[in-house]
Parts: C-alpha cells; sequence; structure tokens
C-alpha cells in the first residue's frame, strides 16, 4: 500500500527553535515540515506548580504539565527576517501556516496582514502554502493564483469542535477538494467515539481519488495517524517530540509512527 507523506510540525516559539527541530525532523526521516509561523507570536510559559498532594511519592509518574502559551505584540517578529532565516535554515519541503485565531491559531494581527504574511511565504519560494477554507473567496482566489506553478496547496480545517457524522465528514473533505492539493480537517477528539467516527470517514474515502489528512487534536485523534497507510491518506502530520502526553493529545512522534508501520506490515520498501 502507498506510503503517506510524512510531515513534522515543528516545535518552538522562535526561528532558531524551529530551526532546531527541523534537523531533528530530517535525522527522523521526516517527508517535510510544517512551519507553524503563528507561533512566532507567543512565548512558552511553565505555569505555578500545583502544591503536592498527600499520598503523593517519588514513585508516582511526573504528571505532565502543558505550557502557557503567551500572546506577544504583533510588532515583536520581524516578518521578512524570520521567512528568510527559515528558508535559508531549512532543507526539507515546507508547509508554511500561518494559522489564525478563529482557526485555534495564534496569529494577533488583522486577516490582511495575515494575508500578505502568506503572500510573502509564497513570493519566497516555499513548497506548500496552507490555506485556510474560510479565508474570503476573492482574497484565497488571488493567493491560489500567485501559487500557481510554484507552491502547492494544503486546503485546510480546524474545528474546536467534536467530529461530525462520518458522512458529514466525507462531505468536507469532498467540498474542499476543489481548493487545494490536499484537504486537511482536524476536529476536537475527546476518546473512542470521536476516533471511530475519523477512522470511519477516512475509511469511507478510500479509493475516492481524494488527497487528505484526517485527524483528531485529543483522545482518539491519533487513530487515523496510525493507521494512515491503510486509509489512503495522503499526508500525515507528526512531532519530533516524545512522551505519553502526545497521545492525549492526538499527536504522535514520527519515528514510533514509521516503527508502527512497519509492525503492522504498512511499509511497502
Amino acid at each position: 500500500m502507498p506510503r503517506p507523506l510524512i510531515c513534522v510540525t515543528l516545535s518552538g516559539c522562535t526561528v532558531d527553535e524551529m530551526l532546531k527541530d527541523a534537523a531533528m525532523a530530517t535525522a527522523a526521516g521526516a517527508d517535510m515540515v510544517e512551519v507553524r509561523f503563528d507561533k512566532l507570536w507567543v512565548v512558552e510559559q511553565m505555569p505555578e506548580p500545583e502544591p503536592e498532594k498527600e499520598g503523593d511519592g517519588d514513585s508516582r509518574r511526573p504528571k505532565y504539565v502543558e505550557p502557557d502559551l503567551i500572546s506577544q505584540p504583533l510588532d515583536s517578529v520581524d516578518v521578512q527576517g524570520a521567512l528568510e532565516s527559515l528558508k535559508q535554515g531549512i532543507d526539507l519541503p515546507v508547509v508554511f501556516a500561518c494559522r489564525p485565531e478563529r482557526q485555534q491559531g495564534h496569529y494577533p494581527g488583522e486577516e490582511e496582514q495575515r494575508l500578505e504574511i502568506l503572500r510573502g511565504a509564497i513570493e519566497s519560494g516555499v513548497s506548500w502554502i496552507d490555506l485556510e477554507v474560510d479565508i474570503e473567496s476573492s482574497s484565497r482566489t488571488s493567493l491560489i493564483e500567485g501559487a500557481s506553478g510554484s507552491t502547492r496547496i494544503v486546503a485546510s480545517f480546524h474545528s474546536a469542535e467534536s467530529p461530525p457524522s462520518a458522512s458529514e465528514i466525507i462531505q468536507d473533505v469532498e467540498d474542499g477538494s476543489d481548493d487545494g492539493d490536499i484537504v486537511k480537517v482536524c476536529y476536537k477528539s475527546s476518546g473512542r467515539g470521536d476516533g471511530l467516527r475519523l477512522f470511519e470517514a477516512a475509511w469511507g474515502l478510500r479509493g475516492s481519488g481524494s488527497s487528505y489528512a484526517i485527524m483528531g487534536s485529543g483522545w482518539g485523534g491519533d487513530w487515523t495517524r496510525i493507521h494512515a497507510p491503510l486509509l489512503e491518506q495522503t499526508l500525515v502530520y507528526t512531532t519530533t517530540e516524545k512522551g505519553l502526553h502526545l497521545s492525549r493529545q492526538g499527536r504522535i512522534n514520527a519515528s514510533d509512527l514509521q516503527t508502527a508501520w512497519r509492525l503492522l506490515e504498512y511499509e511497502t520498501n
């Protein structure tokens, strides 16, 4: 069965951190990396530790604490300098994303300013550009025309809601199929039922000719990633991070994913 492309979403909130993670992604065998440019406008801050409860012992497994992401002023980022540094420092093909807050992102500015950043990324010759399906129609058409012939498009949709029925997810993918080379849909997943709906939708798209990446951000969200070759998914988003917390977030380490594919005999190479 065909091997999906493996894309590592780069960790970090600075250009240097992203470049370091890009080198790790290359070593992990990634096909491409996703630059979440909007994360340059946040800094990670660890919350205050909770008081130790009676009965807690040294043998207890340390609990993962997710850092708070603190928004920074719009002028805190040298956009052109960051674009040039990322272009020069990353060897793998790049999926460039600058996610707005309405789609679970961190970009703090106005939409037109964000679109200018996307235009700048396209003009820089980035391999892929992530364009949300809810971008205003004329603006999206202009970006697509600018990308024509050089930059491929991921048409993306990110929801903070639970997955709808499998048939509705399939419809979301089919509706977006004319908007990009690959359709990416991600819903908030919180357990077995959500994971099964995502899996059922991906299964229903097998043999359709659509290029898609279906996933969840939470419990069960990694099922479609682990079984992506069976589900004929085109692209799988991964990370170089490690830890048990990844499963709770629906994510998976790139090396662990490839190990799972070999164990499941999905690898054909």
